[in-house]
């Protein structure tokens, strides 16, 4: 062999050498399943009944209890920024003094990426049992899912509820009246017979409605049901849904709805809770004018061609939908993406395989972000 030849098979040997040596780049199959997971920040200005959108709850109870700690220092922040300006104004004075919280919350993300601390299938083999309950038969199906995401959801909104209770609750005897419940300032300046969404939510009338004994307080599960009042299976907080729906799409003020009134907005909101994969973008007004008449017909009991506040009680679930029909798809969700066999349920090696499903909605998505540590062993 020539001197020529031994030397570029040293410079090829050299080279390989070097490539394998190399750590695994960003763009390897490890790419989508070693994503840095961070909080999110769930907390909203005040309720509105009007919204469809829905985050999903944390599957995993810990990563949630993280999530209600951000949520409450944010809550807390805005309530003295609107409450005590002059406190507020103070606590900027001291520049970064005034913002040690947020080191926990850093701390918080450092340790659910921290594989010794937090490991994401240790996670998932200690909450299989805890959801595989009815029945106990080593598979999770989707009602089982759904169960577990609606205690979840539910522990969520009482504790949204608690934590705003305490602001309204003004002598501190654990209840509110209504005479404590400041509505917000934007609702005060607002003129009582203007026509909008969500000015009915702040009056008197929905308040009494929310009492269920009628003593004029609300406690925590009446005040829960005040601001949640589609999970509630109160009749007088569901009549009151319903006669906001007229109140808010009746058009010409005469106290019932007519088919056109009913047919912009609420038959919608019907037909898309029915047909969850509905797109209204591909129907035209003339396609949906059939079910819509044959909906509106059904409804209205007493034939006289209009719907008052008592006929829309069979469908003010599908036009307020509960925690429970979220739960639902964000069960199904769970099922389309870790379901390898396809066999409508999950097994512990399923979920293992593929924890993105019960951890995606706080996965970073900023690629510049990723972290590469094994924690999805």
């Amino acid at each position: 062999m020539g001197k020529a030849s031994i030397l570029i098979y040293i410079t090829l040997s050299f080279l390989l050498f070097l490539f394998l040596s190399q750590p695994n780049h960003p763009s390897t199959t490890l790419h989508h399943r070693h994503r840095r997971l961070k909080l999110r920040s769930n907390f909203t200005l005040p309720h509105h009944l009007h919204t469809r959108h829905h985050d999903p709850v944390p599957f995993d109870p810990l990563l949630a209890e993280l999530e209600r700690r951000r949520e409450d220092r944010e809550f807390e922040k805005q309530h003295i920024e609107q409450s005590h300006s002059e406190l507020a104004a103070s606590a900027a004075a001291q520049g970064e003094e005034a913002q040690p919280e947020w080191e926990e919350f850093m701390n918080a993300e450092d340790y659910i990426n921290d594989d010794d601390r937090f490991n994401v299938t240790s996670r998932l083999v200690l909450l299989f049992p805890k959801v595989d309950l009815d029945p106990i038969d080593g598979f999770l199906s989707e009602s089982e899912l759904t169960e577990w995401n609606v205690q979840q959801a539910q522990k969520e909104v009482l504790h949204r509820s608690q934590r705003e209770m305490v602001v309204h609750d003004k002598n501190h005897d654990g209840f509110v009246s209504f005479s404590e419940y400041d509505p917000p300032s934007w609702v005060q300046k607002t003129d009582n017979n203007s026509f909008g969404y969500d000015m009915g939510w702040w009056k008197e009338e929905h308040f009494n409605a929310s009492d269920v004994d009628g003593d004029g307080l609300l406690n925590l599960t009446e005040y829960n049901d005040f601001l949640h009042p589609a999970d509630s299976k109160n009749p007088k907080l569901l009549e009151w849904l319903c006669k906001e729906e007229v109140r808010e799409r009746d058009t010409d003020r005469d106290g019932k709805l007519n088919f056109k009134e009913f047919f912009h907005g609420l038959f919608d909101l019907v037909r898309n809770y029915d047909e969850e994969s509905h797109d209204d973008s591909h129907h035209s007004d003339d396609s949906r004018d059939a079910p819509a008449r044959m909906l509106f017909a059904q409804l209205d009991k007493d034939g006289d061609g209009y719907l008052s506040d008592v006929e829309l009680l069979p469908v003010v679930g599908k036009i307020h939908p509960s925690e429970h029909y979220y739960a639902k798809q964000q069960a199904a969700y769970i099922i389309s993406q870790a379901d390898v066999d396809k066999d409508g349920r999950l097994t512990l090696d399923e979920m293992i395989e593929n924890p993105y499903a019960f951890y995606s909605a706080i996965f970073n998505d900023d690629e510049d972000e990723f972290d590469y540590h094994d924690e999805f062993r």
